[in-house]
Parts: structure tokens; C-alpha cells; sequence
């Protein structure tokens, strides 16, 4: 909810007089709409706990590359879409994390598809948090990792992180492109497989 949204509550009731707002309420201000580069319309809008089956299915959509690329090793698609994983992975805490899926409604059986999930959990560290990105195969190189990038970042400007960092590998030439665009500073390092991206707010 906006700030402006956010005045528009009579100023005459407390704090325990509000009613508490619903987590569909919370999350309204995270949903956007994206034009992927071959036409098609998607939401993005932030993961639900009934998610779990969408995600199960969008799993089956990765190749053994994009897991190796976002999660730096090999996991089976049975520990993927294990329940007790899934279940942590579609209930986020909202204080530390945002999670948000690439929604996309097949408009002859209106059945939803997961296309990419993002993820900007906080640190520790005051005022810093990490993103990471996973698009499905299919649907690599329509813009959608750039787009829910953009929008996380947004979204760490609006809660008024300072900054934003994610680690990549060094063979992830795709994903460096798309953070580079959007202003990432890479940390070189002599050794090691991967590469530490750093944008300031």
C-alpha cells in the first residue's frame, strides 16, 4: 500500500481500531503488468502459499544448466519440488524477504503457468539485501530476468535498502549482461567460480 493510500485511513482511529490489513491488501502494490519480447502479457505479483503447485510445475521446466546457474550445484527435481522445500519457499516472511513470480494465464484454458521466480531476501548486514533470479527454459531471453530484476530493485529502493548484491558464476555470461544494464559493479576475484555484483542505492 502507498504512502498516499496509506493517509487515506481516517487519522481519527488508532492503531487498534484499524482493521489489519490482508495479505492480499499488503500485496497490491507489488503486482505489475510486463510485455515479454514475443507479445505475450504477464503479471508480476508476489508468491502465494498456493503457489506450491505451480512451482512444482515450474520446476519441471528447468534444465539441469539453470539449476546449476542459480543454485550453483546439481539438485534433483525431487528435492526441488520436495513439499517441506516448496512450502518455505512460497511462505515468505515479509519482514526479510520479497518473492515474486512471473504469472502468465493460458487465455484458452485460463489455467496459470510459472514463468521466472525473483527473490530479495535482507541481510544481516544493516540495510543490504541479495536477489537472485530463475527464469524457465522456454522462456529465457524475453526479458523477464531483466524485468524482475528491475523490479526488485525497486522494490529495495522503496523499503530504503542501501544496497543491493547477488553472486553469479563466472560462466553466467547472461546473467552478468543483465546486471551490468542495470548497474551492478562486479568484484573481480582472482580465484574462485564465482563473481560478487554489488549495485549502490
Amino acid at each position: 500500500m502507498s504512502q498516499i493510500q496509506e493517509n487515506l485511513i481516517d487519522l481519527t482511529q488508532t492503531a487498534a481500531e484499524r482493521p489489519a490489513k490482508s495479505e492480499s491488501e499488503l500485496a497490491t502494490g507489488l503486482v505489475s503488468q510486463f510485455t515479454m519480447k514475443d507479445g505475450t502479457d504477464v503479471s508480476l505479483r508476489p508468491i502465494r502459499p498456493d503457489d506450491e503447485p505451480l512451482m512444482a510445475r515450474f520446476h519441471q521446466t528447468l534444465s539441469g544448466r539453470s539449476v546449476y546457474m542459480r543454485y550453483f550445484c546439481s539438485l534433483s527435481l525431487r528435492s526441488r519440488v520436495a513439499h517441506e522445500r516448496l512450502v518455505r519457499i512460497c511462505q515468505v516472511d515479509r519482514d526479510r524477504e520479497v518473492a515474486l513470480v512471473v504469472d502468465d494465464t493460458n487465455t484458452r484454458t485460463g489455467q496459470h503457468q510459472i514463468l521466472g521466480v525473483g527473490r530479495l531476501t535482507k541481510l544481516d548486514a544493516q540495510n543490504e539485501a541479495e536477489v537472485a533470479i530463475l527464469v524457465s527454459d522456454q522462456y529465457q531471453k524475453q526479458g523477464l530476468g531483466t524485468e524482475l530484476l528491475r523490479r526488485l530493485i525497486q522494490i529495495a529502493r522503496d523499503q530504503k535498502l542501501h544496497r543491493v548484491s547477488g553472486e553469479l558464476l563466472r560462466d553466467n555470461l547472461a546473467m552478468q549482461i543483465i546486471v551490468k544494464k542495470l548497474g551492478f559493479r562486479f568484484r573481480l576475484c582472482a580465484d574462485g567460480a564465482s563473481i560478487p555484483a554489488v549495485l549502490g542505492l
